[in-house]
């Protein structure tokens, strides 16, 4: 037996790990963490300074029994978690969990996955840091107290089977926020003057620097140009230098590759770390910028052999982020030489965008020359600019160019062009074209995935292990959407110039479409509002980002950590108990107006099945009218929806037409526009109105329907109609029931299944195991999603 048992988290980096100790080692994986707080309400005992229960959960307790088993064999125990607070917690909860003893235990840590770093950190090993462990169980204890104690407020004021968290409520109320601005934003118009001037062959143009509020002042300008003689003013080059951007930190690697790659955040942060227990890149989750002298001469080595000593420039960075943890290097390349590497695309992908970073930030500076024309007008006093710019030496940009947020909507001014042609001062230039085209002001851009971590990371709320479940999180409990939304089509006018006449149009654009932003859904909205009101700390800012530097500071030994959690703790409680007591239900109930024929009130709100139309009072007893319902269609919202719209939803369910002697009917349900035929149920696709339904489109989608059913059933049996034999996303299955079965590999023709098989494979399922994904046990949710038990109205012990 190895006289040294090394533990890591995940069993690929205990791989990688594996074949650079020698047989002295056995290296093995916890997979995560092993063990949790429980689940009922004594999990944390708020008299006893909120001493917590832990319990190793069942799909645990197998490699629990045998890191016990190997550790009793071992004459050293090497804890080689992650670096960060979340690895020194993995770190002590084994050490805890398998019994070990200080005196044949050693705490490792390294931030990159190759041989020299793993033999560096065993040669200097140190003690498990108690002040990380109790940054991390600070955050632990607190977001659990908060998720819940929050969520039966939620449960009963708002919605059944809804929950809050702590940093999640903050995130959602930024996009609602942004919403809101984006929904109230009334865009202004003026018109923007450009000149076409050719030189001979050459042609290029320049803009007027002022906008003209009214149409009748930019044609008073373009009327005044007709016989105006275009003379340059001032020409002005000026050498001009652009700087790469620093290595990436976990936020700014999440935002680059949103926008290059087109990952989501949760995706990059999968691919990261397949690449780094590959030993292919630093550790993934930091907030510094720094790089090792190691790593620095290894760019420069690396820069010089591919591109020449005059690329190279040696830069250090400074970390600005004041909470940065305890990770020391930015994300990195380990090796500088291996400009690619061997896998899949995804990882290829990230792998050279993490390169290009890297190795850029140690690369010259590109160099410009900026040239800027002022052009004057005889009839007029303004004038006219153009810029040009020529690359001298391009540096760093022969490898890398950042991209931002705004590269999409801010398009480059039309008085840039890439070279201007020769020119002089003095220089008479000839009018081609001259336009005035009116442009319109834009409002506050939704979140993306990539600026909701940029504005977290501003705000100094959240960490770097905490941004990617932060989102997935608040778009998992169906308060934020990331979809598309098709634009409107939008008039705008256009005045041209040419051959000494003006000529005026008017031209269509599509504007407001959208791309993989963030959208609050109405629960989303109502909840924040109600957390706003009753709740006001939880959701401010300020107030997060202080409790993240409350958690720095116990990393540091600065602050108890009991202490902090007890004055949290105290006054929350007495506002949760305030709120169930006293607050009403909240539903984000809004009047719409009178119902034109029948005159009752039309009004909006949140239902126990989503967001929907009432028209009508509630009635106070059974001999009353009863009132009218409509569910609201996809994209639209409580908050925006109008009189008229809410009145369209009511010409719903409507017949459309016959089709095998059965009535076609169109109507909108909890899961949006369908068609029902002979009690079949066929869902609309979004690019067709369910108002515009015709009978046509109706059989269309009815047969189409059929077809992919057909398709998709294999075998069905006759002795039980609620068993057959299907074929599913990831292959040939059983549906036995309400189970789904996986067919054993050895079967290799589902045709061949009888229906006796298929009741023996159904049977062979343990019960407890039937609710899961095909009759696996159902996956332990991650915490950052978990929901209250439902009948627990506490989380802590009392006293």
């Amino acid at each position: 037996m190895a006289k040294n048992l090394l533990i890591v988290e995940s069993p690929a980096k205990a791989k990688t790990i594996e074949g650079y100790l020698g047989k002295d080692f056995t290296v093995k994986s916890s997979y995560g963490h092993i063990r949790d707080l429980v689940k009922s309400e004594d999990a944390i005992d708020i008299n006893n300074n909120f001493s917590q229960r832990y319990e190793v959960p069942a799909d645990k307790k197998q490699i629990v029994s045998e890191l016990k088993k190997l550790a009793k064999e071992a004459d050293i125990v090497w804890l080689a978690s992650d670096e960060d607070r979340e690895g020194e917690a993995i770190s002590w909860h084994l050490f805890e969990t398998l019994g070990l003893k200080e005196p044949d235990t050693r705490r490792i840590v390294f931030h990159e996955i190759t041989k020299p770093a793993i033999m560096r950190a065993i040669e200097n090993p140190r003690k498990i840091d108690y002040n990380l462990v109790n940054a991390q169980q600070a955050r632990r204890v607190l977001d659990r107290l908060v998720g819940f104690e929050l969520s039966p407020v939620l449960w009963k004021k708002v919605k059944p089977s809804l929950s809050a968290g702590r940093v999640q409520s903050v995130a959602v109320r930024l996009i609602v926020d942004r919403e809101r601005e984006v929904n109230k934003f009334k865009s202004d118009a003026a018109f923007k003057v450009v000149a076409l001037f050719g030189t001979g062959r050459n042609a290029f143009k320049a803009e007027l620097p002022e906008r003209f509020a009214q149409q009748d002042d930019a044609e008073k300008f373009l009327q005044d140009c007709i016989k105006a003689i275009f003379e340059i003013k001032s020409l002005e080059t000026k050498p001009a230098k652009r700087s790469p951007a620093a290595p990436f930190t976990t936020s700014t690697l999440q935002q680059e590759a949103s926008r290059k790659l087109g990952y989501s955040v949760a995706r990059t942060m999968q691919v990261a770390q397949r690449l780094y227990e590959s030993g292919y890149i630093t550790y993934m989750r930091t907030d510094s910028v720094n790089l090792s002298d190691t790593a620095l001469d290894a760019a420069q080595k690396e820069i010089v052999s591919a591109y020449g000593d005059k690329y190279h420039q040696h830069r250090k960075y400074k970390t600005k982020s004041a909470g940065a943890q305890e990770a020391h290097e930015a994300i990195r390349p380990t090796y500088f030489n291996n400009h690619t590497i061997d896998g899949e695309s995804n990882e290829k992908r990230l792998y050279e965008l993490i390169w290009k970073r890297a190795i850029a930030s140690q690369m010259s500076e590109a160099q410009f020359e900026k040239t800027v024309a002022k052009i004057s007008i005889s009839t007029r006093k303004e004038d006219l600019v153009a810029n040009g710019e020529v690359m001298k030496f391009d540096g760093f940009l022969k490898v890398y160019l950042e991209s931002s947020d705004e590269d999409e909507d801010n398009q480059t001014a039309d008085g840039d062009n890439a070279i201007l042609p020769p020119l002089s001062k003095g220089q008479i230039l000839d009018l081609q074209e001259l336009s005035a085209t009116e442009r319109f002001s834009r409002p506050p851009a939704r979140y993306t995935e990539a600026s909701l971590v940029k504005k977290l990371e501003e705000l100094g709320i959240g960490r770097p292990s905490t941004y990617a479940p932060t989102i997935s999180t608040i778009q998992n409990r169906g308060y934020v959407v990331k979809e598309e939304r098709e634009g409107r089509q939008r008039n705008f006018r256009m005045l041209t110039l040419k051959g000494g006449n003006i000529t005026k149009e008017t031209r269509t654009e599509n504007t407001g479409a959208e791309r993989g932003k963030l959208f609050p859904t109405d629960i989303g909205a109502v909840v924040n509002d109600f957390l706003v009101l009753h709740f006001h700390g939880i959701v401010d800012f300020n107030f997060t980002a202080s409790v993240e530097k409350q958690f720095d500071e116990i990393a540091q030994g600065l602050q108890d950590w009991t202490k902090m959690i007890r004055t949290f703790y105290d006054p929350f409680h007495k506002d949760v108990q305030s709120t169930i007591e006293t607050a009403d239900k909240a539903t984000g109930e809004r009047e719409l107006g009178v119902h034109p024929e029948s005159g009752k009130k039309m009004s909006v709100r949140i239902g126990r099945y989503g967001p929907f139309v009432q028209v009508g009072e509630n009635p106070t007893d059974e001999s009353e009218e009863k009132p009218l319902y409509a569910s609201l269609r996809t994209g639209q919202s409580i908050e925006t929806i109008s009189l008229e719209e809410a009145l369209e939803l009511f010409k719903l369910p409507k017949v459309v037409g016959e089709y095998e002697g059965k009535v076609m009917k169109v109507a909108i349900g909890r899961f949006g526009p369908y068609i029902s035929h002979n009690s079949a149920f066929v869902s609309l696709p979004k690019e067709i109105d369910p108002l515009d339904v015709t009978e046509e489109q109706a059989i269309e989608l009815i047969e189409a329907k059929r077809k992919k059913d057909a398709e998709k059933l294999i075998k069905a049996f006759p002795e039980d109609e609620t068993v057959k034999v299907l074929n599913g996303r990831w292959g040939p299955y059983i549906e036995f029931g309400k189970l789904n079965v996986k067919i054993p590999k050895d079967i290799t023709d589902p045709l061949t299944l009888t229906y006796e098989q298929c009741k023996a494979l159904a049977d062979a399922m343990p019960k407890d195991a039937k609710k899961g994904r095909f009759g696996k046990a159902a996956p332990a949710a991650k915490p950052a999603a978990k929901k209250a038990p439902a009948k627990k109205k506490a989380v802590a012990k009392k006293k």
